[in-house]
């Protein structure tokens, strides 16, 4: 099966190319199903490397498989391989599975989109995309799928540009904001891999990190910086995150792919990949646990105050990307990407759950509107009660476990992050069931949608049931000292966290976040379930921050001020002085002069014989007064 690891990435390209070239003749049902049947094939060939894998020693589990020498120009050689490892094939489960499962949904919620055909296309590529990011053994074929990934979110994002709206403006400028904020990331990548190359003579994972002691630590940690820059990008960590929230223009479904198993979740597993170059730089790593630490934190104050439902999963899908960010800061890479996989259980069930209210109330989003949808929405409801429980790290469902775990690393590297992460989780919980108490309980704000409000068809229902299960039982995949089987199973790609502290101090520091969890739930009930005086007078005191969190502590107002507006200066100013100014005023200058010239010369050229006899005699004046006097 080792051999046939090319299949993983032959199926959704295939699915892309035959809808491509054929879907318009195979019927819009068809369409789906077949992109959807391509990525599931893809999963189950995911399966089978997984299956080969556990039937190798632990030492074993890295396998690179070759399939072309792909660029080779004198010292430069670059293979075109797969590396089949714990960690990749980890990743290609997670996007594969959960691909499969928002694919089957997109039938469904796309029903009656007129450019059905094209989303699929561009879906089946978003997969590919990220399969090739995931499952490459350099530098440079990882780099073809960050790229390729920023490609596909690029359109996928703005795929309704030709609408507008108040909250998102015209929908194609933010597809184009995803592609330009991403950019500075990948500009940074593209340095890293460069600097990699220059002292190691190669972009191969593997010869790379065999060759780390050979660098200077400062090159180490410039590259590695370099590497967070692009992170941040990705994975919208401060200052890069700007453009995830609005990425929400997007269909619901490419929201749930984006924020859960594909494109943000990239910067982490680069990161985990890419492990040892951060051992070795202690500092770089520093600066990645704080970075995910006030990303965590940010996020979470700004999703407080939304009013949109697929903003409030957007702000939170930073804030547990910097969870992630501060898991890999801290050296705990496997519990990074634990969170990573119960973050996509759970964020693709809110997701795809925030589609079933949007399509049951004709493409509305504002919980102030929504109330007691839970009547009319039944399923619904406790579906995405099932993922706010795990967002908000509820005992005993995958959040709680994986978060938790996130935390206690922190704890032992820095008693500050874990009170900043924990904080957080505070906040989490609260905005994770405000939006559940203002969309699905209370009283009917709005009658007239409320009336309109049904549940949506089987087939956009069955996948979230599927996803629920996930977001409930997830947590098994690692219990902390009890069955870490996550932890044991990415040692050969991650290297092994070193645990100080005893169990009975892990337990307690468990039961906090256990408790931070229910009390901010219990905070969020009395707000607006109960509505009692003492929750009504604490979010009073707390109203003059109100503004502060609603402009996003002024960050994009920042960005306007300095980069936007003179990015626009400068090219009105190239556009009126330099281009119309000088070079359209320096070639329109030549073209007066040739036309003078020509004028000149037309003159002389009239046909007349008086004229020609006195251009005669002038030229034979000239000549003799040359060699007279020459």
């Amino acid at each position: 099966m080792l051999d046939y690891a090319w299949l993983v990435l032959a199926f959704p390209a295939a699915g892309a190319l035959l809808n491509t070239f054929l879907g318009g003749s195979l019927g819009r049902r068809a369409v789906g199903w077949l992109a959807s049947g391509a990525v599931a094939l893809a999963f189950l060939a995911s399966l089978g490397l997984f299956a080969q894998l556990m039937g190798l020693p632990g030492h074993e589990r890295s396998v690179t498989v070759h399939l072309w020498d792909w660029i080779r120009v004198g010292t430069f050689q670059v293979p075109a391989a797969l590396l089949v490892d714990p960690l990749s094939v980890t990743m290609a489960l997670v996007v594969t599975g959960v691909g499969t499962l928002i694919h089957v949904y997109s039938v469904g919620y796309m029903a009656e989109e007129p450019r059905y055909q094209r989303y699929f296309v561009y879906l089946n590529f978003f997969v590919l995309a990220m399969l090739v990011l995931v499952l490459s053994d350099n530098f440079l074929g990882m780099y073809v799928g960050w790229e390729g990934v920023g490609l596909a979110s690029y359109l996928l994002i703005g795929f309704w540009f030709d609408r507008r709206d108040a909250s998102y403006g015209y929908y194609a400028d933010a597809g184009k904001k995803a592609f330009l904020v991403n950019r500075v990331g990948d500009f940074g990548m593209a340095l890293a891999i460069m600097i990699l190359w220059t002292g190691l003579g190669s972009v191969t994972f593997l010869e790379v990190f065999a060759g780390v002691e050979k660098l200077a630590a400062g090159t180490l940690t410039l590259a590695s910086l370099l590497l967070l820059l692009a992170a941040t990008g990705k994975s919208a960590q401060i200052p890069l995150y700007v453009w995830l929230p609005d990425a929400m223009a997007g269909p619901t479904p490419v929201s749930a792919l984006i924020h859960a198993a594909t494109m943000v979740t990239a910067g982490i597993y680069m990161i985990a990949r890419t492990y040892p170059l951060w051992e070795a730089a202690p500092a770089a790593s520093a600066v990645a646990a704080w970075v995910g630490g006030l990303t965590a934190l940010l996020a979470a104050t700004m999703a407080l105050v939304q009013v949109d439902l697929k903003k409030i999963l957007a702000y939170s899908t930073i804030s547990q990307l910097g969870y992630m960010m501060l898991g890999v800061g801290v050296g705990a890479y496997a519990f990074a990407i634990f969170h990573l996989i119960t973050h996509a259980f759970f964020k693709a069930l809110l997701f795809l759950a925030a589609g079933n209210v949007m399509h049951g109330l004709h493409g509305e989003l504002d919980i102030r509107r929504m109330g007691n949808l839970r009547a009319r929405m039944p399923q619904t409801a406790r579906l995405f009660t099932v993922g706010a429980l795990a967002l908000a790290g509820f005992p005993l469902t995958s959040g709680f476990f994986s978060k938790d775990s996130i935390l206690f690393a922190a704890f032992e590297r820095s008693p500050a992050l874990y009170g900043l992460g924990l904080f957080t989780a505070l906040l989490t919980a609260f905005y994770s069931f405000r939006a559940v108490f203002l969309a699905f309980w209370g009283r009917e704000r709005d009658p007239d949608l409320f009336a309109r409000a049904h549940e949506s068809p089987a087939i956009m229902r069955g996948p979230l049931w599927i996803l629920a299960g996930l977001a409930l039982a997830g947590g098994g995949l690692n219990l902390p000292r009890v069955l870490p089987l996550l932890e044991h199973w990415l040692e050969p790609a991650v290297g092994a966290l070193e645990i100080h502290a005893g169990l009975g101090l892990e337990m307690t520091l468990m039961a906090v976040g256990g408790l931070v969890a229910l009390a901010g739930i219990y905070l969020a009930h009395a707000r607006y379930v109960q509505e009692a005086a003492w929750a009504q007078g604490l979010a009073q005191g707390l109203a003059p921050l109100r503004p502060l969190l609603e402009r996003g502590w002024y960050v994009e107002d920042l960005y306007r001020a300095a980069v936007v507006e003179p990015l626009w200066a400068l090219a009105r100013f190239s556009a009126q002085v330099v281009d119309r100014g000088i070079i359209d005023g320096t070639v329109n200058l030549v073209g007066q002069l040739h036309l003078l010239a020509s004028d000149g010369l037309r003159r002389l050229q009239n046909g007349l014989i008086p004229t020609y006899a006195l251009s005669l005699f002038v030229g034979v004046v000239v000549a003799v007064l040359y060699f007279v006097f020459g």
